[in-house]
């Protein structure tokens, strides 16, 4: 209350008392009258109290406006570096994707190629091991053809050697008597039949009979003559047609009709390959059907249930068939035969008419042998 005597601190403003509680405390607990009211109760200066209450008002209001300004640019600062670093992040990541993809492509190509190097490698292992197996077997085949050959071969050349002497290709080997019988058989004509020597009608060749009573066919010869001269594997040539038709026909014949005719050409054509089958055992069951190779207890061509110790196979074909000791005899008999026709026509045989004339005589013996059943047993 006004006493009436002035106030030694008259016009100054009282001082302001430090206030613990928050702006935002005060504001919403009490009022500003009542914030007025209590600084005036508390003051012990008059009408002063008011004006004091509002200027500290104002001062809470503006230091909270500006915390409220330093708080907001924090804020602003501290998301803008947010933002900067979840970019940064993005692009991290976004590189870091893009490697992940170009490495699985690479790692991708990678395993395809490797793949595909395997594959590469197995075929040509596959490859490689087929045609080592089809050369194995082919040479097998040849192995054996030569063998057959070079047997051939030995019966066929007529060789003469000091110790052994051939005396048909040297007559002055030949004792007197002899040597001056074949002469006066040479200037006596009209002797007996039996001696005298056969003049061959178409070549003018003269057959002499030989030691042991065998007398050559003047028709055959004649026509083995005319062959001889101009050799070839056609068969409508006079000579190789009687064999084909008398012989290697009636040979080749067997109760497989269809298979016989295949047999046939290949032997032909010089493609059929006989193999031993005793070193390996054949796949047997569906598994040998499906394979060609049928059965080593029944013979391929006959039909006949024998022990089948051979195969055949014709060409370059993967199928094989077996035979029995019987069959392979009859082809190849057939085959011999072939292989001294072939020889002649390459001039491999240096022999005159005479004595290639009886070996073609003796390989048809062999051929009409191996068809009424004569076969040596290690056939």
């Amino acid at each position: 209350m006004w006493s009436g005597q002035p106030h030694p601190d008259e016009g100054r403003p009282p001082p302001l008392e430090a206030v613990p509680v928050s702006w935002k405390s005060q504001s919403r607990r009490e009022p500003p009258g009542a914030l007025v009211g209590t600084s005036a109760g508390e003051g012990a200066h008059g009408e002063e109290g008011p004006a004091a209450a509002q200027l500290d008002v104002s001062r809470l209001r503006s230091s909270s406006m500006e915390i409220r300004e330093k708080g907001s640019e924090f804020l602003k600062e501290e998301l803008h570096k947010a933002q900067k670093e979840l970019k940064l992040k993005d692009e991290e990541c976004e590189r870091l994707s893009r490697v992940r993809e170009q490495l699985e492509r690479e790692l991708e190509e990678l395993t395809a190629s490797l793949f595909e190097e395997a594959h590469k490698m197995v075929r040509e292992a596959n490859t490689k091991q087929a045609a080592s197996e089809k050369q194995l077997k082919e040479a097998r085949g040849k192995i054996d053809m030569l063998q057959a050959e070079v047997t051939a071969l030995k019966t066929l050349v007529i060789t003469s050697t000091p110790a052994s002497p051939n005396r048909e290709l040297h007559p002055q080997l030949l004792s007197p008597t002899k040597a001056g019988a074949r002469k006066g058989h040479l200037r006596h004509k009209s002797t007996s039949s039996a001696l005298c020597p056969i003049a061959c009608p178409a070549a003018g060749h003269i057959l002499t009979p030989d030691k042991d009573g065998k007398e050559a066919d003047t028709t055959l010869f004649a026509e083995f003559q005319a062959w001889r001269e101009s050799p070839t594997l056609d068969k409508d040539s006079p000579f190789l047609g009687r064999v084909y038709r008398e012989d290697v026909g009636p040979c080749l014949d067997f109760t497989a009709q269809e298979l016989s005719a295949l047999v046939r050409a290949a032997v032909e054509d010089n493609t059929l390959t006989i193999e031993p089958v005793a070193s390996h055992t054949p796949p047997t069951g569906k598994a040998a059907a499906a394979a060609g190779y049928g059965s080593t207890n029944t013979c391929a061509l006959s039909g006949l249930a024998r022990a089948c110790r051979h195969r055949i196979r014709l060409g370059d074909s993967e199928s094989h068939y077996y035979i029995s000791p019987s069959s392979r005899a009859r082809i190849t008999a057939v085959c011999n035969f072939f292989t001294y026709i072939r020889y002649i026509q390459q001039g491999l045989v240096r022999q005159d008419a005479e004595p290639m004339f009886w070996e073609v005589t003796r390989l048809r013996k062999e051929m009409s042998l191996a068809k009424l059943g004569f076969f040596p047993q290690e056939a």
